[in-house]
């Protein structure tokens, strides 16, 4: 089993989160989905929006699996596109969330 990952949020953001974090297990099976139906444009605009949206939530990774998965539909490097889902899926899989002080 992989090691849990532990991210502490800004309180003023906190209610806000759980409903960023939705989303974006969302996006796993919409990025799936587009790629399989070779929407290389629709992939690069929700791994732009990841890559703009995680940082404001405190998520760097989120921000840079984001910035992965933009560059790789740039490319059409559905390879690429895979492993960036996937590192998303697991990433989402292992976080746990803490309200900083």
């Amino acid at each position: 089993m992989s090691e849990r990952i532990t991210i502490a949020i800004d309180p003023d953001i906190a209610e806000l989160v759980p409903g960023f974090l939705d989303n974006r297990r969302r996006d796993v099976d919409k990025l799936r989905a587009l790629l399989a139906a070779g929407a290389f444009a629709e992939v690069r605009l929700i791994g732009h929006s990841m890559k703009g949206a995680g940082g404001g939530y405190g998520f760097d990774a989120i921000t840079d699996i984001g910035a992965r998965i933009e560059r790789a539909a740039l490319a059409a490097d559905s390879a690429e596109i895979e492993a960036g889902i996937a590192a998303l899926a697991d990433y989402l899989a292992r976080l746990d969330v803490v309200v900083g002080d």
